[in-house]
C-alpha cells in the first residue's frame, strides 16, 4: 500500500517549519494514533501469519516478509484492546527493535502528517496508563486527538523489562 504525502494545505496540519516532525498515522479501534516516519520500514497487508505457541498475548505471530521473518505484534493487544470481530485485511507498519523486525497490525492506514514538534502536548489526565505508557504525547488535530506513539516502548514487553 502506498502512503500519500500529507494535504500541507488542510487545517490541522501545519506547514513551514524548519524542525517539522513526520508520522504515519494508523487507526486502532476509531483512535488515530502517529508513528514517527523516521522508524517505519514498510507498509503492508497481513496475507499468511503462523501463530506462535506459548508466546505473550500481545504477540500474534510471524510473518514472511519478502524472506525475512517478521514477528507480528498486535497494537489493539498492547492497548489493552480486544481483536476486531471481523476477519477483514490486517495492515502492518514494519519496525525495528533492538535489531528484530516487527510487524505492527493495526486496523488501518493514513496519511502522513508534517507537525510542528512545539505543538505536542503531554497526554491527557485520565488517559489510560497503558496508553500513557506507550505514548510520547499528544497533537490536538482541527477534528481528532493524534496519540504518538512511543515505538521503543510499544516494543518492549514485560519479559524484557524484568530481564533488564
Amino acid at each position: 500500500m502506498m502512503m500519500k504525502p500529507a494535504n500541507m494545505n488542510t487545517p490541522g496540519r501545519t506547514i513551514g517549519f524548519s524542525r517539522a516532525a513526520e508520522f504515519v498515522t494508523v487507526t486502532v479501534a476509531g483512535q488515530m494514533l502517529g508513528l514517527p516516519i523516521n522508524q517505519v520500514h514498510d507498509v503492508f497487508v497481513v496475507s499468511e501469519m503462523t501463530t506462535v505457541p506459548l508466546a505473550l498475548p500481545e504477540i500474534a505471530g510471524l510473518l514472511n516478509l519478502r524472506g525475512r521473518v517478521v514477528t507480528a505484534v498486535s497494537l489493539r493487544r498492547r492497548l489493552g484492546l480486544t481483536d476486531p470481530d471481523s476477519t477483514e485485511r490486517r495492515m502492518a507498519v514494519g519496525l525495528e527493535h533492538g535489531g528484530e523486525a516487527y510487524g505492527l497490525l493495526v486496523d488501518e492506514v493514513g496519511e502522513v502528517l508534517k507537525l510542528d514538534p512545539d505543538a505536542m502536548q503531554p497526554n491527557p489526565v485520565h488517559m489510560d496508563s497503558r496508553w500513557v505508557g506507550l505514548s510520547q504525547g499528544v497533537h490536538q488535530l482541527q477534528d481528532k486527538l493524534l496519540i504518538i506513539l512511543d515505538v521503543d516502548a510499544v516494543l518492549t514487553f514485560e519479559t524484557e523489562r524484568e530481564a533488564a
